[in-house]
């Protein structure tokens, strides 16, 4: 069991796994995979508003949303705790993109020349954060959904804007990838 749970599981074991999440949880409790919608619903638990948006029966809506997320943060600690210190999985071609934009440190689980207080500090890293978390919070209220809700449950429930959703989400992480990334390493 140790070795299953050490490393990275193999897509065409991983995909099915989470696939059948989608099925599992319209049988057992009528609902959809996704994630995007908890916050909402603590807001509405722990923000007193006058805010329209925020006044509605979140108990009845999202308190299974509420203990997904618990759920998800439970087993995120114990997998962590149980395996130990994970080791990188970064791959030799995106070792050598990164290598072509000045990365030269591949220990731990991120590059440190990526992930770090020094590197948070610095004009474009707070631009690209403050910057992508209004996109992402934008899209994702535009959408109607998060890539999870999307990609998982949208897209197995054979939604068309799921469809759409989805092409956006790897068209924007593909523009991020090859044009906003090397612009930050100027």
């Amino acid at each position: 069991m140790g070795d299953l749970m050490s490393g990275s599981w193999p897509w065409y074991v991983a995909g099915p796994v989470i696939g059948l999440f989608v099925p599992a949880l319209l049988l057992l409790g009528n609902r959809q995979f996704g994630i995007s919608s908890t916050l909402r619903h603590m807001c509405a638990a722990t923000v007193p508003s006058r805010a329209e948006y925020f006044n509605y029966d979140w108990r009845g809506k999202g308190l299974w949303n509420l203990a997904f997320l618990a759920g998800i943060l439970t087993g995120g600690f114990l997998a962590g705790y149980l395996t130990g210190p994970l080791q990188a999985a970064i791959s030799i071609d995106t070792q050598a993109a990164l290598s072509g934009m000045g990365i030269t440190d591949f220990t731990g689980l991120a590059p440190a020349q990526l992930f770090s207080w020094e590197r948070l500090t610095t004009w474009p890293t707070l631009v690209a954060l403050v910057g992508g978390g209004l996109l992402v919070g934008f899209g994702t209220a535009y959408a109607g959904g998060c890539t999870s809700g999307h990609a998982i449950s949208g897209l197995a429930a054979l939604e068309p804007a799921s469809l759409v959703a989805v092409v956006g989400f790897f068209a924007g992480g593909l523009f991020c990838t090859y044009v906003i990334l090397p612009l930050l390493f100027l």
